[in-house]
């Protein structure tokens, strides 16, 4: 399947928030390609699902993950240690394809599986210490459209919705993680799972 040799990258979306780098692709990949990478991907994925620790209480986290990326690249968050399995020759393609619009490298990608609308991701920034000062997350989105909330750490009131759409691409660059907290709400609505890749570079 050549993937990634008719579509190209559409509609490049700055979002205007201070202190800030955010740029938004909602037609990243085509129909084709989404639908060809979320069918690989749930299938092939050895997805886990892990216990998070939260205020001293012990839950199960609303999600199921997995980390690929080169050898030794772990990935620690929520008291949570991940191995990288190595990566596949579809996430190199996708890996290669995103580096090509960003200029940015690479080397581990967190894939999360939201099952429903009950799965979700809480407020947080992307600012562990292997990522280093100022991370470059690009994030694809795979299946259902979420809500991604933003919200200042400063003032907490000043928020930006944004809807990741089935395809589309999400970069966060420069201070950002310094400055805003992002998260996936819960929802009552009955939706489709959703696949999402972040991926990163841990020096």
């Amino acid at each position: 399947m050549d993937l990634f040799s008719s579509e190209e990258v559409q509609n490049e979306q700055h979002v205007d928030l201070p202190d800030a780098n955010i740029v938004y692709f909602p037609k990243f990949l085509s129909t084709e390609e989404t639908a060809y990478y979320f069918s690989t991907l749930k299938k092939e994925t050895p997805w886990q699902h892990d216990d998070i620790k939260v205020f001293g209480k012990i839950y199960k986290q609303p999600r199921l993950t997995a980390l690929y990326g080169d050898e030794g690249k772990h990935y620690s968050y929520s008291n949570i240690t991940m191995h990288p399995t190595a990566f596949t020759t579809a996430l190199l393609k996708i890996k290669n394809k995103i580096e090509s619009v960003s200029a940015a490298y690479f080397n581990v990608v967190l894939l999360n599986l939201y099952r429903d609308g009950s799965d979700s991701n809480g407020w947080h920034s992307d600012d562990e210490k292997e990522l280093g000062k100022n991370p470059i997350i690009a994030s694809l989105s795979l299946g259902a459209k979420r809500v991604f909330q933003l919200r200042n750490k400063e003032n907490k009131k000043v928020r930006h919705n944004l809807e990741l759409t089935n395809g589309s691409l999400l970069l966060m660059r420069g201070s950002t993680q310094h400055f805003w907290q992002h998260q996936i709400p819960k929802t009552k609505k009955v939706i489709d799972p959703r696949i999402n890749l972040t991926f990163r570079y841990i020096p």
